[in-house]
C-alpha cells in the first residue's frame, strides 16, 4: 500500500488542500496497513467495521466494513461542517476536520486481526493506538486529539469545533449501521 492506494480507497484524502496534513493522512493509513499486514487496496476495503458489535448484532461477515464507516464519518463531518459556516460562520478548519475524519479509527487495522481481538485491542483498546499511528506520521497534536476524543471508550472531550463533528459523525455512522439490525437503538 502507498500513498496512492489510500487515495484509491479514500478518495477524500484529495480535498486535504495542504500538502503535508494530506501526506501525513496518507502515511498514516499505509503504516498502520504496513503493520497489519495488509498490502492491496482490496485488503483494507475488506477489514470489517468493528467486531465486537458485528457480532452482537448478527450481522453477517463482510456487510459492514471500516472503509465504508470512515467515508461516511467524512461525509457526515463534512455536511455537519457546512450548515454550521452557513448559518454560524463557525470557522471550521476543513483541513482538519477532513484528515481528522479519515483517521479517527486507524487503529482499528491493529485492534483486530479480521474479526478478532489482538493484544493492541485487548490490552490498550480503541483509540489509543490511534494516537500513536497519527504521531508517528507526523501528524499534529490536534489530529491526535480527534483521535483520541471521538469515543466515549476514553475520557478525553473534543476541545475544538472539528473535533467535535468527528465525535457526533461517529456516533450517527456507527448508529445508523446498528439501527439496521434493531428495532430500538437503545437495544444495540
Amino acid at each position: 500500500m502507498d500513498a496512492a492506494d489510500v487515495e484509491d480507497v479514500f478518495p477524500e484524502v484529495r480535498s486535504i488542500t495542504d500538502e503535508t496534513l494530506r501526506g501525513g493522512v496518507a502515511a498514516a493509513w499505509t503504516s498502520a496497513c504496513a503493520d497489519a499486514g495488509i498490502g492491496t487496496p482490496e485488503e483494507l476495503r475488506a477489514v470489517p467495521w468493528f467486531p465486537p458489535s458485528e457480532r452482537r448484532l448478527g450481522i453477517p461477515e463482510g456487510e459492514e466494513t471500516l472503509v465504508a464507516h470512515v467515508r461516511d464519518v467524512t461525509a457526515l463531518s463534512v455536511d455537519m461542517a457546512g450548515t454550521l459556516e452557513d448559518r454560524r460562520d463557525a470557522g471550521v478548519d476543513r483541513d482538519l476536520l477532513l484528515a481528522g475524519a479519515l483517521v479517527h479509527d486507524v487503529s482499528k487495522l491493529a485492534e483486530f486481526d479480521g474479526h478478532h481481538p489482538t493484544p493492541v485491542g485487548d490490552l490498550l483498546g480503541h483509540p489509543y493506538w490511534g494516537v500513536h499511528v497519527v504521531a508517528s506520521a507526523g501528524l499534529p497534536v490536534e489530529l491526535a486529539h480527534v483521535v483520541l476524543s471521538h469515543t466515549h471508550r476514553t475520557n478525553v472531550e473534543p476541545a475544538f469545533v472539528e473535533a467535535e463533528l468527528v465525535s457526533r459523525a461517529d456516533r450517527a455512522a456507527a448508529n445508523a449501521i446498528r439501527a439496521a439490525y434493531v428495532d430500538d437503538l437503545r437495544d444495540a
